[in-house]
């Protein structure tokens, strides 16, 4: 592992100074595919409903990787062997693990690409780069895919109780000025440890873990899965669709070369080349952003109005219940549109649809939070916690929603 001779740090506002441990790091931090994500905001359009959220994937990587350096300092004086390999590879991995996002994050992959995640993307960018780094980052893509006999190196990189998690509710939690987020990171860090080659907490943590999920949990229903914020991503996903379907009818519409490739083409996992990737990289929220404010003066109903509704922030009603509703109501508040601005039915959906939400704060199908006991025996944090019902918040509590035009709507234009 090749540090620094002189060292590079960043000023970050959660942890103050983040020291750049490694050459290779620094490199890979100074690659056009990194600095990209200084584009990309961590939260979409999250920012409609909490103004001070413009944040960007840029700086949860730099806090998860400052995170990581922790845990490898903890875990290395707890006695855990982790080579100067294996700690360069995780923080690569972890550096790494955002940088297939979209623009907007979450948007991209629900609307001008088909069936491909950001995970699966982020896995192109690393293995184009290792490619450029001579395999430097074989170990890293190894780690990142779960490949690596000793499972606490991916745990740390994605796990239930993972730097990423833990640095995003910290971020999200300061940007929002949402304080249930709030998570001691450092304290939670502190406790953990190595079993079997599993990570675990020590018991004395298990209030810690406590704080994380209930944070976890209010932090989806308040901010990720704020209905305000959900009705800007679902019409951010219109516009891009309804853009695509124009494109594909023979519209020309005005936009950046690497927004208007998507458009053009119908790209799946499959399609997904060096070439793609590169155009790919290319792409920026500023890319949508400026398309959409060309996008108001188009002819096409629905283009023009969606695009309005999200740059003046005047967004579609939106009702929460707990059961689904019915088509007859949905198609009742499309029948008023289509009648009011003399739409088809196929135009009217973009403005009225319905769909759902789900909050699982801890998920003990695939993994559990294990506590490592004095005895040391290992437990799952839920049966060991007596503060609290943990189990309960491993249930998925699911909310229907359905979006419908305001009366009092500013934004439409026939």
């Amino acid at each position: 592992m090749k540090t620094l001779s002189k060292h590079k740090i960043i000023n970050d506002p959660i942890y103050g100074f983040i020291t750049i441990p490694t050459v290779l790091i620094f490199e890979l931090m100074e690659h056009k595919y990194f600095q990209r994500l200084r584009r990309i905001s961590q939260m979409g359009f999250s920012y409609i409903v909490y103004p001070g959220a413009h944040h960007t994937r840029f700086h949860h990587a730099l806090g998860a990787m400052f995170l990581m350096q922790k845990a490898v300092q903890v875990l290395k004086s707890k006695g855990v062997a982790i080579s100067g390999k294996e700690e360069e590879a995780l923080y690569i991995a972890i550096l790494l693990h955002d940088i297939g996002h979209g623009p907007f994050s979450h948007a991209m992959e629900n609307s001008i690409v088909e069936n491909i995640s950001h995970e699966h993307i982020s896995l192109l960018f690393m293995e184009v780069l290792n490619r450029k780094f001579n395999n430097q980052l074989t170990l890293a893509i190894e780690i990142f895919k779960d490949e690596n006999p000793r499972k606490f190196l991916h745990q740390l990189v994605s796990g239930q109780l993972d730097m990423d998690r833990l640095d995003y509710l910290k971020r999200d939690s300061f940007y929002t000025g949402v304080p249930e987020g709030t998570v001691n990171a450092q304290r939670l860090i502190a406790m953990l440890n190595v079993k079997n080659d599993g990570l675990v907490v020590e018991e004395k943590g298990i209030y810690s873990v406590e704080n994380f999920l209930v944070a976890r949990r209010l932090m989806y229903w308040q901010v990720y899965l704020h209905k305000t914020g959900i009705v800007a991503e679902q019409l951010l996903v219109r516009v891009l669709k309804r853009a695509k379907q124009l494109t594909a009818q023979g519209i020309p519409l005005p936009a950046s070369k690497a927004l208007n490739y998507f458009l053009i083409h119908n790209i799946n996992e499959s399609d997904f080349s060096e070439d793609v990737l590169n155009t790919f990289s290319k792409l920026d929220d500023y890319d949508v952003i400026s398309a959409m404010k060309m996008w108001v003066a188009n002819d096409d109903f629905v283009l023009k109005n969606l695009s309005k509704m999200l740059l003046n922030r005047d967004l579609l009603k939106v009702k929460l219940k707990s059961r689904p509703f019915s088509d007859q109501k949905i198609n009742e508040k499309r029948k008023l549109l289509m009648e009011k601005f003399n739409i088809s039915e196929e135009e009217a959906s973009y403005f009225v649809f319905s769909g759902k939400l789900e909050n699982q704060a801890y998920s003990m199908e695939k993994e559990t939070i294990n506590l490592l006991r004095k005895d040391g025996k290992i437990i799952d944090v839920a049966k060991a916690s007596d503060q609290l019902n943990l189990e309960a918040l491993s249930k998925s509590v699911v909310k229907y929603y359905m979006c419908y035009p305001k009366n009092n709507s500013r934004g439409y234009r026939g």
